[in-house]
């Protein structure tokens, strides 16, 4: 007796292509940022964050223009993750918990950091990299300074790009020039610094003539 019952369906598999890569790309960058850990991360080369990702050499280089293109956005992620902290709602405080971060990573990733910025002196392409990572590490401590002054923690007249400028200009000034440490202790007397100048600043204002 033949029998004329329908084949059992077999349930489509969902699409989970674009979720993979995703996980991938992740992984790449997880990879990335492990290595660049090493006192000697800025020689990572594109066959180790393979090696290490789990992901091709080929598909790094169809996601990435260059080697320095995947070591940069993993230092974007990771300067994003270590200075991702609750705010406590008070400017010294949260402003030296970012640049106590913020030095931490940047002194870890130095040598990549020269390298990048040595690059982007060469390559329009490394150029615009850097422009793209630095204006976001610059728009995050703007807000956090920004949000202090509307709790009138910063004088209302303070230019807050010069400072951005200020605090971030020593970063790079000691890390190409190499003459001393970034440290908890630098993020520490620099937000002092910035804190007592801001309230000299508002006594200052309050004085009679």
């Amino acid at each position: 007796m033949t029998d004329h019952r329908a084949p059992p369906q077999v349930p489509r598999r969902p699409h989970t292509g674009r979720q993979r890569n995703q996980a991938a790309r992740q992984a790449v960058l997880d990879a990335a940022a492990g290595l660049l850990s090493r006192p000697d991360g800025a020689a990572t080369s594109i066959g180790e964050i393979a090696q290490a990702s789990g992901v091709s050499k080929h598909t790094i280089y169809r996601w990435w223009p260059s080697r320095g293109a995947v070591l940069l956005e993993a230092m974007v992620q990771q300067a994003r993750q270590d200075t991702d902290t609750e705010p406590s709602g008070v400017l010294a405080a949260d402003l030296e918990t970012f640049l106590t971060a913020t030095f931490r990573a940047a002194e870890r990733a130095a040598p990549l950091l020269r390298g990048a910025m040595a690059e982007a002196q060469r390559d329009s392409e490394a150029a615009e990299g850097m422009r793209q990572f630095t204006a976001g590490r610059r728009e995050e401590l703007r807000h956090l300074l920004a949000v202090g002054q509307s709790r009138g923690e910063l004088s209302a007249a303070t230019d807050l790009d010069l400072l951005v400028d200020q605090l971030y200009g020593l970063l790079w000034y000691r890390i190409l020039i190499g003459h001393a440490p970034l440290t908890a202790d630098v993020a520490q007397r620099l937000t002092r610094g910035l804190t007592s100048a801001a309230r000299n600043a508002d006594s200052g204002r309050g004085r009679p003539s």
